[in-house]
């Protein structure tokens, strides 16, 4: 597994006004645009093949992208229309690009020191996915982890983990299905049931950008560590 897709179309409407000019993945964390920090992880991580799809101020991230002096990544871009296409819809989308291997997908909204080497590891699953303990702002959570296998199944209403949206995904998981607005908790509704996604529980640093609360926290995590 040698390739990566950024996902980065989302509107980051919670962020706004900072978003209305501003894609949410160039908000700078410790001065640097949050994508540059993913494209330097993965390019330490020896992952050669980069897409991002884009949408809201998408010619600013292609511009900003192209910037970045990292001479081992191939950079290739997959535009969408206004509105975006959702997580599972963009992948479906760029499947053109990401070819027939299993591959890397990174949210380009959150901020974590999770190593990305780790990203390389094979899969026998339609995906495996990163989880992390529940954040204050999602106490409901996304799985409960039985073994290696994620699952939907609640405890008291509740679910012990939440999705970090980084995983490895196997283009099975996308098949027959074509481009139009999905997220990837449909696929997740359809396949834990069936054991065919399984996942890790990961306790390091991890930020989603989704607010400016949220910004903060991550702000003052790089500066005191």
């Amino acid at each position: 597994m040698n390739t990566c897709m950024i996902l980065a179309a989302g509107r980051g409407e919670r962020l706004r006004p900072l978003t209305d000019t501003l894609p949410k993945v160039l908000i700078p964390i410790g001065g640097k645009p949050l994508i540059v920090h993913h494209l330097e992880k993965l390019a330490a991580a020896n992952i050669q093949h980069v897409v991002i799809n884009v949408a809201h101020l998408g010619e600013q991230i292609i511009h900003a992208v192209q910037q970045v002096h990292l001479p081992t990544l191939t950079i290739e871009f997959s535009p969408e229309p206004p509105g975006a296409y959702e997580t599972a819809g963009g992948i479906i989308h760029a499947l053109p690009l990401l070819g027939t291997q299993p591959f890397a997908i990174v949210n380009g909204d959150v901020w974590t020191d999770f190593p990305y080497q780790r990203l390389h590891q094979s899969i026998t699953d339609l995906a495996h996915l990163i989880v992390v303990d529940n954040p204050s702002f999602h106490l409901q959570g996304d799985f409960n982890l039985h073994g290696s296998k994620l699952s939907r199944e609640s405890i008291a209403g509740k679910h012990p983990y939440t999705f970090s949206g980084l995983g490895i995904y196997h283009p099975d998981l996308f098949a027959h299905r074509s481009t139009t607005r999905l997220p990837l908790s449909v696929l997740f509704e359809q396949y834990c049931p069936l054991q065919k996604i399984s996942g890790e529980h990961y306790t390091g640093a991890w930020f989603n950008i989704g607010t400016v609360e949220q910004l903060d926290q991550a702000q003052t995590y790089w500066q005191t560590h």
